[in-house]
C-alpha cells in the first residue's frame, strides 16, 4: 500500500470511528424519503439520595379513556371484559404479556375445571363458554380421568383473540400498570409503562384482575398477605415431546394413583370420599430416581400431575415442580423461582426418562412463559369469604354466581362429588376505601381456606363476570360500584346465562 493510500485509509477509519462515537458530521446526511428523526424530551434529572431517588414532576400523556378498564387478561380479566362489553360498556382490556388467557396461556395450565368427577354441580356462565368455544375450534383434548376437557394452552391464545375481536373490547397488550390514579377516594384510571413510554389510561370504572391485587395495592386499598413461609408453592409448568403414548398410558393404567397418594408428599385433609378417585399423579418415580442417583438426593420439590397427552406423543402440561418459600410480589424472589423452577423441571424430566415407560426418549418441548403463582395479596372486602362458608353451602343475598365445593390448597383437598356448592357474594369483590374499583380473580376477599376455592380458574371466571357486569350496570344507572343496585346486577347476570342460586 502506497503512502498516499495509507493516508486515505487512515482518514476513512477516523471518520467512521468519529461517527460511531456520535460526533456530528459536517452536514446533514441524506435520509430515506419519509424518515423522521425523533428525540425523547428528557425531564428534569432526578435527585439521587443514598437510599432513594426523588423523581422530578412531569406530565404524563393520556393514552386513552374508556368506561371500564380491566387490568389483567387471565380467566378473570377475559370474563370481566367480555361481560362488561355485553352489558353495554366501552371496555379496554390491558395485559402485560403478548397474549390473553393468563394462567392458561402464559403458565400453560390447561385444566380449567378438572374437578368434574361424577356428581359435580358446576358453575354456569362465561367460563363454560370458554371451554365450548375452544372445543368448537378444535383446541381441546379429553382429560384422562373424568369428563373434563383440557384446553390446548397455545391454541387458547387464538380462542381468546377471537372472543376479543368479535366483542368490540379494545385490547392493549405488552403494557404494565404501575400506578393507580385516585382522586378523593375514587379511582380514575391507571398509569402504564410500555414500549410507548409512561402514559395514562382514564376510566370511569377499573377492575383489578392482576391476580396479585396490584391495582388495589397501588390505590391504597387494604389487603392481607400470607407470610412467605406459609404461601402456597409456585410451579414451573413444562411440556415434553417424544413420549411413546401407548406404552406410557399402559403404564399409567397399571400404576394408577388416587388422591390418597397426594398425602405422601404433605399432610392432606380430605373428607374421605376423594381418597379412592383416580388422578394423574406422579410422585413415586421421583423417589425412585433419587435412589438410583440420577437426580440429586436433596431434590424434594418434585411431585404433581400430568394431563393432556396428544396423539403425537406430546405431554403439554407437566405440573410437577412445587417451589415453596417464594413471594410472587417480590421481583428478586420471582427471579430465583424462575431459574430454580427450570432447573427442577429438568430434574423431573431426567427422572421420568429413567423410571417411566414411554418417557425414555422424551425431550423438553416447552417451558411456561412465566412461573405459576397461587398465593399473594387478597383484598379486605365488604364481605370476606370464609372457608367455612365454602364448606357449608353458604347462600348470599348478593350472589353473583355459584361454585362447587372444590377446595385445593393449604393441604386441603375437597372434591364436589356430592353436588354441594356455595354462592359467591358480590361483597368479596368490593375493596374498602376506594370506590369504583372492583377486584376479581384469586385476590378477592377471604381467608386462607376460601382462597383454596376461589383461586381456581373457573372460580375466577365467576368473579370476573360478576365484576364486569357490576361495572357496566353501575355506569348505566349512574351508581358507584359500592352502591350498585343488586336486582339490576343479578338481572343482567341471569341474562348472560349465569346461575345465581
Amino acid at each position: 500500500m502506497s503512502n498516499e493510500d495509507e493516508k486515505k485509509y487512515d482518514k476513512q477509519v477516523r471518520r467512521m470511528v468519529s461517527r460511531w462515537a456520535g460526533a456530528p458530521g459536517k452536514g446533514a446526511r441524506a435520509r430515506s424519503e419519509g424518515e423522521v428523526l425523533h428525540r425523547q424530551d428528557i425531564p428534569l434529572p432526578p435527585t439521587i439520595g443514598s437510599v432513594s431517588v426523588q423523581e422530578a414532576p412531569r406530565e404524563i400523556p393520556v393514552q386513552a379513556s374508556c368506561d371500564v378498564l380491566v387490568v389483567g387478561a387471565g380467566p378473570a380479566g377475559l370474563s370481566a371484559a367480555l361481560s362488561a362489553r355485553r352489558a353495554g360498556a366501552d371496555v379496554m382490556l390491558m395485559e402485560r404479556f403478548g397474549c390473553f388467557g393468563g394462567v392458561i396461556t402464559t403458565v400453560g395450565m390447561e385444566t380449567l375445571a378438572w374437578y368434574r368427577y361424577e356428581g359435580t354441580v358446576d358453575t354456569e356462565g362465561i367460563g363454560i363458554e370458554f371451554e365450548r368455544r375452544a372445543a368448537a375450534m378444535g383446541g381441546t383434548i379429553q382429560w384422562p380421568y373424568n369428563d373434563s376437557e383440557c384446553l390446548d394452552a397455545d391454541f387458547f391464545k387464538l380462542v381468546a383473540d377471537e372472543l376479543i375481536r368479535e366483542s368490540g373490547v379494545r385490547p392493549l397488550l405488552h403494557t404494565y400498570a404501575v400506578e393507580a390514579i385516585v382522586e378523593n377516594g375514587v379511582i380514575r384510571g391507571v398509569v402504564t409503562e410500555s414500549k410507548s413510554g409512561r402514559q395514562a389510561i382514564l376510566a370511569r370504572r377499573v377492575i383489578d384482575c392482576t391476580g396479585d391485587a396490584d391495582i388495589a395495592h397501588f390505590a391504597g386499598a387494604e389487603y392481607r398477605k400470607t407470610p412467605r413461609d406459609q404461601m402456597m408453592g409456585l410451579t414451573t409448568v413444562f411440556g415434553c415431546a417424544g413420549v411413546e403414548r401407548e406404552r406410557f398410558l399402559e403404564w399409567a393404567d397399571q400404576n394408577q394413583a388416587t388422591f390418597a397418594d397426594w398425602g405422601r408428599t404433605w399432610d392432606q385433609e380430605t373428607t374421605g370420599k376423594e381418597d379412592d378417585l383416580p388422578t394423574p399423579y406422579l410422585e413415586d418415580s421421583f423417589a425412585q430416581a433419587r435412589q438410583m442417583g440420577v437426580i440429586p438426593a436433596d431434590t424434594k420439590t418434585l411431585g404433581g400431575s400430568w394431563s393432556a397427552l396428544s396423539m403425537a406423543g406430546e405431554a403439554t402440561n407437566l405440573n410437577l415442580v412445587h417451589l415453596k418459600g417464594y413471594d410472587c410480589t417480590d421481583a428478586e424472589d420471582l427471579t430465583r423461582a424462575e431459574m430454580d423452577g427450570r432447573q427442577q423441571a429438568m430434574h423431573a424430566l431426567t427422572a421420568l426418562q429413567h423410571t417411566v415407560p414411554g418417557f425414555e426418549k422424551a425431550k423438553l418441548r416447552t417451558f411456561s412463559m412465566t412461573i405459576g403463582c397461587r398465593d399473594s395479596r387478597k383484598i379486605i372486602g365488604r364481605h370476606n369469604l370464609l372457608g367455612e362458608e365454602c364448606r357449608s353451602e353458604a347462600r348470599f343475598a348478593d350472589s353473583i354466581g355459584i361454585f362447587p365445593e372444590f377446595l385445593d390448597g393449604y393441604s386441603v383437598l375437597i372434591l364436589p362429588t356430592t353436588g354441594r356448592y356455595f354462592q359467591v357474594p358480590y361483597g368479596c369483590l368490593v375493596p374498602q376505601g376506594v370506590d369504583n374499583l372492583l377486584v376479581a380473580g384469586r385476590c378477592v376477599a377471604g381467608d386462607k381456606l376460601s382462597h383454596a376455592a376461589m383461586r381456581n380458574m373457573m372460580a375466577c371466571t365467576v368473579t370476573g363476570q360478576g365484576a364486569g357486569v357490576a361495572a357496566a350496570v353501575s355506569l348505566a344507572r349512574e351508581e358507584s360500584t359500592r352502591d350498585v343496585n343488586l336486582q339490576a346486577l343479578q338481572g343482567e347476570l341471569r341474562r348472560q346465562g349465569v346461575r345465581l342460586d
